[in-house]
């Protein structure tokens, strides 16, 4: 149901252990992601720990999904230093293509406890249905 869209994903990785980098925004390794089907959708499930539900930003345009997200710095006050800096802060996003047999105008997101879930409705005519079969006509039987 989902295509992948980043074939330098495994490249990207390599470079961050070798580099010692967080790596850039638009890696998909800052927003990790589980796409799964439950029942008649299509769920993905994409960790934002630390994320405000205002700072997240979902968007479809045909059948390219958008998610974006800010993970501002907890701490702001000019009082407050910082000892250790380790979670990645800023602007990052994620695209998934999705195929044409989800439903994009029907999509939910909801966001508990660090997790962001976005369910993808089937469209009725790519679920799996039972096909009868006929008897058929009688067949006519050539004399000779």
């Amino acid at each position: 149901m989902l295509m992948r869209t980043d074939p330098f994903r495994e490249l990207d990785r390599l470079t961050q252990r070798f580099m010692g980098t967080s790596g850039t925004w638009s890696n998909p390794s800052a927003m990790p992601m589980d796409a799964y089907r439950d029942g008649d959708d299509y769920v993905l499930a994409l960790d934002l720990p630390g994320v405000s539900p205002e700072a997240i930003d979902i968007n479809v345009e045909r059948n390219m999904l958008t998610v974006r997200a800010e993970r501002r710095p907890v701490a702001a006050d000019d009082e407050v230093r910082m000892e250790l800096a380790e979670r990645p802060l800023g602007v990052f996003s994620r695209q998934v293509m999705l195929a044409d047999t989800l439903d994009t105008e029907n999509i939910r997101a909801d966001y508990e406890a660090g997790v962001l879930t976005v369910r993808i409705p089937v469209v009725e005519r790519a679920k799996p249905r039972k096909i009868t079969v006929g008897a058929g006509t009688e067949r006519k039987q050539l004399s000779s």
